[in-house]
């Protein structure tokens, strides 16, 4: 069985892990073509590879989920380089603990040994705390490799990043999974007690975290299973990883944004398992109601009038009935918004009088539809001359309501969808008989 898998293995090196460390650890690449899943990085085309060939580093930012290979991958320049390496957490250091590093580097500077400074989860380190770093960097006394599994953008000062490269480290695909848990095979000389579709499904259970299906492998052979596991045995034995979804960052707003834009390309099917996504990992239902609000206002507007009650019925379903009664109550308004047909007049026309409204805004509506509560005001001719369109043909007086000074301008312009198609009648007609009131052909 060992044979099978031999190729696979990482080669040796003095740091081996302990016999009893976890299989994770006992797994760590020994050179960085042993990472698995980041060859768009580690190849001879990519950002390290090149780095690596050239003998020297920049400071980067490795960005990507958990389980994907920052540390290994850290660690491993370093030892392609020939620096030192040191690391420290946002979460367990602090100033005195990166002081100590600066001042060891520039001891190490002066022997004429460089710096590699590796810090995991930067983006915990608050902005002033982030700044400290800078002149380090700048002065090449460390090169700076932070993680992060958040949004650099929203996440660090734009001084750092704009001194480091942010390399994106991808979500390990079943491929690159399926190679780790062949490796532990090989570790363990013997294979997983799981049949063929079983083994798929842990594959798929660890949502692209290497480290996560590597213990959950672990879990498997401590357990001494006698005969295979199909699918819906391992099920039953091992907890499905929940999916990545931090309610307050990143994975908030990609999936947030992934239902909005499959909402606006119409698709019910895409919409649906994204608004899964985020009430299965505990969204709050009253946030994806607010966004259903506002996409019923921006994206559907007039094409479907209806849309927009829908989506404030649900809401109040939900109000009613609570979870997980009302969260259906969610689903009907989400399937509505995705089948309407879709117009953005409404919020291109928002946009366009809004502008407008700064750029003139203190010119004065026309006299004659103004107001007159006082002698004085009818007296300067307030309200005088006011067309009452109930009282004109076809109810519609045709009169110009626009400031003097300013031309009429066209802000809402309907697609010719849904109900809007019956909007651009009516406006095409009102336009008709203001043409003709005013003489115009």
């Amino acid at each position: 069985m060992a044979d099978l898998f031999a190729d696979d293995l990482p080669s040796p090196r003095e740091d081996e892990p302990r016999a009893d460390a976890p299989l994770a650890d006992r797994l760590r690449p020994r050179a960085l073509d042993d990472v698995v899943g980041q060859e768009h990085l580690t190849g001879p085309d990519g950002a390290i590879g090149r780095m690596i060939a050239a003998g020297r580093l920049s400071s980067m930012i490795l960005w990507g989920p958990p389980g994907t290979g920052k540390t290994s991958t850290a660690r491993l320049l370093a030892d392609a380089v020939g620096m030192r390496f040191v690391a420290v957490s946002a979460v367990f250091s602090g100033v005195a603990d990166l002081k100590k590093a600066f001042a060891e580097a520039e001891v190490a500077a002066r022997a004429g040994q460089r710096t590699l400074l590796f810090v995991d989860e930067i983006h915990r380190f608050n902005r002033a705390q982030q700044d400290g770093f800078l002149p380090f960097v700048e002065k090449g006394t460390v090169t700076l490799v932070g993680a992060t599994t958040e949004n650099p953008s929203f996440e660090l000062n734009a001084a750092l990043l704009s001194r480091a490269q942010v390399l994106i480290l991808r979500r390990l695909d079943a491929e690159a999974l399926g190679k780790l848990l062949s490796r532990g095979e090989a570790l363990e000389d013997r294979p997983l007690p799981l049949t063929p579709e079983a083994r798929e499904a842990l594959i798929a259970s660890a949502d692209g975290d290497g480290r996560f299906l590597l213990n959950q492998a672990e879990t498997l052979y401590a357990a001494n299973i006698a005969a295979p596991l199909d699918p819906a045995a391992l099920g039953k034995f091992l907890q499905r990883r929940v999916a990545v979804y931090d309610k307050d960052r990143d994975g908030h707003y990609n999936i947030i944004s992934a239902l909005h834009k499959a909402l606006r390309g119409s698709d019910p099917q895409a919409a649906l398992y994204y608004l899964a996504r985020m009430l299965t990992a505990g969204e709050e239902p009253l946030y994806v109601l607010r966004r259903l609000v506002r996409f019923a206002s921006e994206d559907i507007g007039l094409a479907d009038p209806q849309a927009l009650v829908q989506c404030l019925a649900a809401k109040d379903a939900y109000d009613f009935l609570g979870s997980p009664e009302g969260e259906l109550a969610v689903v009907q308004a989400c399937l509505y918004c995705a089948t309407a047909p879709k117009s953005n007049a409404a919020y291109s026309a928002q946009k366009a009088a809004w502008k407008s409204a700064r750029e003139t805004g203190s010119l004065m509506p026309p006299a004659n539809i103004l107001n007159a509560p006082t002698k004085l005001m009818k007296d300067i001719g307030y309200g005088a001359g006011y067309a009452y369109d109930h009282d004109a043909e076809d109810g519609f007086s045709g009169a110009d309501y626009w400031p003097e000074g300013m031309a009429p301008q066209t802000y809402y312009r309907p697609v010719p969808r849904g109900f809007e198609r019956q909007v651009i009648e009516r406006i095409e007609w009102w336009d008709k008989k203001r043409r003709e009131r005013r003489g115009e052909s």
